[in-house]
């Protein structure tokens, strides 16, 4: 299991930090397996910056050639560090680039330190965290309640998803959401509470201006990703509770 991410209020992958959107973004990022780092931007907007895992360097720095460009940031310095990848490893080096210097997980780098899943760079009032992926983080991705900013729902509502989603059960390619009338009838709920719940659905993960005949499907689709609907559920029937 990966390592717990290191605790600091300005960690940008913190929990319950990311919208819907941006977790879409770092999902889609991880599945590409490269190591990356994410920071925000000057209006707080996630920014992710995938590393690779070929040998060579990368620059962090105010400059607009570096290859992790922070130029808002007027503590940090034109050329602040190196990032190194030495045999698929990512290290840290600043042997006085900068004039702040720089801190990983709250201690100042001097020379070169290794990087590891869930570390935290801060080079001036700006954070990086570092990520290995989904090869190190599928952990944290695929449970609910474990993974970055997975959206809290009502028990009424998760038990929409799941019923939502049971037809996909099978993994069939054919398969489509269940339909409004099917969800309450296996939650013995009005078809009114089931829209009401699914409407609140959409706007929770930014589907409302999808057309109507996608919304249903890519809500199931980030359902099941995000791990707030288990295959384990779909086979149990109908799903427990009131």
């Amino acid at each position: 299991m990966a390592p717990a991410r290191h605790q600091q209020a300005q960690d940008p992958l913190a929990p319950h930090s990311l919208a819907p959107r941006e977790l879409k973004d770092l999902l889609a990022a991880r599945r590409r397996h490269q190591p990356l780092l994410a920071l925000r931007d000057q209006d707080g907007g996630l920014v992710l910056f995938e590393l690779g895992r070929k040998e060579g360097n990368r620059t962090i720095g105010r400059r607009s050639e570096a290859s992790v460009s922070i130029p808002w940031d007027g503590e940090v310095s034109g050329l602040h560090a190196e990032l190194q990848c030495l045999g698929g490893e990512w290290t840290i080096v600043d042997d006085g680039l900068s004039t702040n210097g720089t801190f990983l997980n709250g201690e100042r780098v001097l020379g070169r330190q290794r990087l590891a899943h869930g570390d935290l760079i801060r080079v001036g009032r700006t954070v990086l965290s570092y990520d290995l992926g989904e090869t190190s983080a599928a952990d944290t991705t695929v449970i609910a309640g474990e993974g970055p900013a997975l959206p809290q729902l009502t028990d009424t509502q998760h038990r929409v998803l799941v019923a939502l989603c049971r037809p996909l059960r099978d993994g069939a390619s054919f398969a489509t959401p269940a339909s409004n009338q099917q969800i309450a009838e296996e939650l013995h709920l009005s078809l009114d509470t089931v829209k009401t719940n699914l409407r609140t659905l959409f706007a929770r993960f930014e589907l409302s201006e999808l057309p109507q005949n996608r919304k249903r499907a890519r809500l199931a689709e980030l359902a099941l990703e995000f791990g707030l609907v288990s295959r384990r559920e779909l086979e149990q029937g109908r799903p427990s509770g009131g």
